[in-house]
């Protein structure tokens, strides 16, 4: 098959600008090959080289003495979690993927996070996932603005939501691993462009850990799993471009088709090998596929590898070597096999009925060198395209819309007249409501390791002998392993992060660790996906820079370093940019059993206490820029979010944990979007004993002045800032300050997103001691109500908000699945 000649116009199909043209020539010494053209576009593509936010990454705190393997050293980092073990755990996107085939794209995300987690040689035992789409309530305007035969954006967000839930499903069920937690959250700015983030952790002992290195010359490489197809072409590339209809159209193809069952015996057959001590480098087939796994484990090695593509099994006739290359068909991988230990690996993988193929060698030559039909196809330096490719300091501005942002008061926002109503609107609104209608599609009990399920703030799932790796008949366990309690959580807020994005990024990572606290568990690490619009554009790109600014700043306060992650940018469509969405997957460990802590209240006559000031009295706005409030009820995306406080954050967190270790606490549910009001409701109707059974219960709360002395609101006058004489007056219009936005209003008081808040409930007998211990710790603690009663009510300056929680638990766990209809 004749190959295209090199144009300046093929160059530029490959996303491969002119000056990154001269760099790859000057790599080679010579003009590429069609194939070296296409290898060189994946690798250098942002999706595998970074090369737009590798500066920035390296702003990340990456060290712990419980780090084993740390970010960037190989698939995924691994954190030590004592006693011999370990956990390996990583989070990467498939957005455009899922833009256009939702069911394929989700699912494959998937498959692609599992295999990046075994191949270090953990079993995995958990995902999680992190998802967003456009809205899926209607809109009478935007419904019967489309014409006959189109469909419209709530049709479709509603399309691309089910599809995506459904290939996450598919494949983790399938596969047999519990999805235990995640977040989805609706908003205009991701139409077009869902963002699917899935995460993977697995367990190992130490001595398990396994690398991506070609090590060993003369090493045999060995190609395992289904043949090489057409499906995946070039998948790297094209998440690497803007999304358009156009493009999305074009790159059907490269959507991968995933097969579970395949990748199970994959995953058995691969830990099994391992076991023996006959794998000397082992690497996933994800990203650009045989491109990425060859080079990269010569790289890492230091070494050369020669691969022969008429060995590697293909189920589509004549496919050229470019193809092969690229092709990012699912379930793959690439070992490489001591020399000697060939026949233990065939027996092994013919035991699981799995295709193999002896493909090549592991040489000293420092190159990559492809042959197909007897002729060398590709012969790259594999350190200079895994390591070295080009790296941009982008140009930052500072987006001209903060301008308008900054200068947002409250003056022309109308206080609640009528509370209740907001709070139901709010616990109705998909961002908010009940995510069961997900999680009800996944298998979230599987393995029987799950121990909180989804629906509270982190799951928490044991870590017992069976979740291991299989050790060889040689080898075995010196001690019983002891159980060990993990909890994850995964949060992002885009709208934060487009309006501030510095305190936004902090608010990410606080309110991830800040759940963890909730459930008993102190941070281990964290992995991120950074998912943002085109970087060329400099407002774009500030908007990025100075979140990892915020999510380092933030990872250094809590102790929780990065482990790894993925960069997913480009994601825009002819609308416009996504909010920046940073998403961060946190891990965090709890000693013992009895500090597991849930969100629900659990005894009538318990007290309940927040931890946390009621209002954030230095915040002009008082929690509510950026809030869900303004976003659902006024349909505003405006105004300064929350500042985030991290000394303060960590010493809440700190405070929360020795309350737990105390044995006192018997709920804590951290106060976030939708600010007290919400929160309350929550632990009021989140608990479910059976399947189709909630546990409701009432709650009393005292939120008027005498219950809660405030801290004083803070006025700006002439450039200073005074308290307000009287928090009731100003709620009421009393002061003089009452027509001036920075005066309490109810809506900031029941609504407001303030940060480093906490709900706990108590004994009774024990508030007044837990009231002192707070105190004694440094927190502000407040008891504001009791557990019990016919509803939830809450008593505040203004009003009285009395609501039947079976009302507002409808609303809140049927919304979805009203929508989805």
């Amino acid at each position: 098959m004749s190959e295209p000649a090199i144009t300046p116009e093929l160059v530029q199909k490959h996303n491969l600008t002119p000056e990154e043209y001269e760099k790859l020539k000057a790599t080679l010494g010579r003009e590429p090959s069609y194939t070296e053209l296409g290898i060189f576009s994946v690798m250098w593509s942002e999706h595998c080289s970074y090369k737009n936010t590798r500066p920035l990454l390296k702003t990340f705190p990456t060290k712990s003495p419980r780090i084993l393997v740390g970010a960037g050293e190989e698939n995924a980092g691994i954190i030590d979690i004592g006693d011999g073990l370990a956990i390996a755990f990583k989070i990467e996107s498939h957005n455009h993927p899922s833009a256009v085939e939702p069911f394929q794209g989700a699912a494959t995300g998937v498959g692609g996070i599992i295999r990046d987690i075994f191949t270090m040689g953990a079993r995995p035992i958990c995902s999680v996932n992190s998802l967003r789409f456009g809205p899926i309530t209607e809109d009478a305007k935007r419904a019967n603005s489309t014409g006959a035969n189109e469909l419209s954006p709530i049709a479709n967000n509603r399309r691309l939501f089910g599809g995506v839930v459904a290939g996450i499903a598919h494949y983790g069920n399938c596969f047999g691993i519990p999805t235990v937690a995640g977040e989805v959250y609706f908003d205009k700015s991701y139409e077009g462009n869902p963002l699917v983030n899935a995460f993977c952790l697995g367990v190992l002992r130490h001595e398990q850990i396994a690398r991506g290195q070609a090590c060993g010359i003369g090493n045999p490489v060995f190609y395992v799993g289904p043949a090489t197809g057409r499906d995946g072409l070039a998948g790297a590339a094209f998440a690497s471009q803007d999304l358009t209809e156009e493009s999305a159209e074009k790159q059907r193809g490269a959507v991968q088709v995933g097969d579970p069952f395949m990748e199970k015996l994959v995953c058995e057959a691969c830990l099994e090998l391992l076991a023996t001590g006959a794998v000397a480098g082992i690497q996933d087939m994800g990203a650009a596929g045989l491109t990425c796994s060859t080079c990269e484990t010569a790289a890492r090695a230091g070494t050369g590898i020669e691969i022969e593509l008429d060995k590697v099994p293909q189920r589509a006739p004549d496919m050229s070597s470019y193809e092969i290359m690229l092709s990012e068909s699912q379930e793959r991988m690439l070992i490489i096999v001591h020399k000697g230990r060939e026949e233990e690996v065939k027996r092994i993988f013919d035991k699981w009925d799995l295709p193999w193929s002896e493909i090549g060698v592991v040489t000293d030559t420092g190159h990559m060198v492809v042959k197909h039909h007897g002729k060398i196809v590709a012969d790259i330096p594999a350190r200079k395209i895994a390591d070295e490719s080009p790296v941009y300091q982008r140009e930052a501005k500072e987006p001209a819309y903060l301008k308008e942002v900054r200068a947002f008061n409250l003056s022309g926002v109308p206080d609640t007249q009528d509370p209740m109503a907001d709070l139901k609107a709010l616990l109705g609104w998909p961002t908010i409501a009940s995510k069961n209608w997900v999680y009800r599609q996944y298998d979230h009990m599987v393995r029987d390791n799950t121990v909180v399920c989804p629906g509270s703030d982190a799951a928490v799932l044991r870590i017992k002998e069976d979740c291991l790796p299989a050790v060889s008949a040689t080898q075995h366990a010196t001690h019983t392993t002891p159980e060990k309690l993990i909890a994850l959580s995964v949060d992002g807020n885009g709208a934060y992060v487009y309006l501030d994005p510095y305190e936004g990024g902090k608010i990410v990572v606080a309110e991830a660790a800040r759940n963890l606290a909730c459930s008993g568990a102190a941070p281990l690490g964290v992995t991120d996906n950074l998912n943002y619009a085109n970087p060329h554009n400099p407002e774009l790109f500030w908007q990025l820079k100075e979140s990892v600014r915020g999510l380092a700043d933030a990872c250094r306060a809590f102790n929780a370093p990065v482990t790894g992650g993925n960069c997913s940018l480009y994601n825009q469509h002819p609308a416009g940019p996504i909010d920046p969405t940073p998403t961060v997957a946190m891990v965090g460990m709890i000693d013992k059993p009895e500090h597991i802590t849930t969100q629900w209240f659990k005894d009538e006559g318990d007290a309940i206490i927040l931890l946390g000031e009621v209002v954030d009295a230095s915040d002009p706005l008082f929690g509510l820029g950026g809030s869900a409030y303004l976003q659902r009820i006024h349909g505003l995306k405006n105004g300064t979010p929350p500042r985030c406080d991290l000394e303060k954050e960590k010493e809440l967190h700190l405070a929360l944990r020795a309350l737990i270790y105390s044995g006192v606490v018997k709920s804590a549910h951290d106060c976030s979007e939708g600010g007290l009001a919400v929160t309350l409701a929550e632990s009021c109707i989140s608990q479910q004993i059976a399947r189709e059974t909630p546990r409701l219960i009432g709650a009393q709360i005292d939120l008027t002045e005498e219950a809660v002395p405030p801290s004083p609101p803070l006025e700006e006058r002439a450039g200073e800032r005074r308290p307000v004489p009287n928090l009731d007056a100003a709620v009421h219009g009393d002061s003089p300050t009452a027509d001036r936005a920075a005066a309490l209003r109810l809506d900031a008081l029941l609504f407001g997103e303030a940060q480093g808040r906490v709900i706990i409930s108590v004994a009774a007998v024990d508030a007044v001691k837990v009231l002192a211990q707070a105190k004694i710790l440094g927190i502000s603690a407040t008891r504001i109500g009791t557990v019990g009663g016919e509803g939830l009510q809450i008593k505040t300056p203004g009003a009285t908000l009395s609501g039947d929680v079976t009302e507002l638990h409808d609303l809140w766990w049927n919304s979805i699945a009203r929508a989805m209809r």
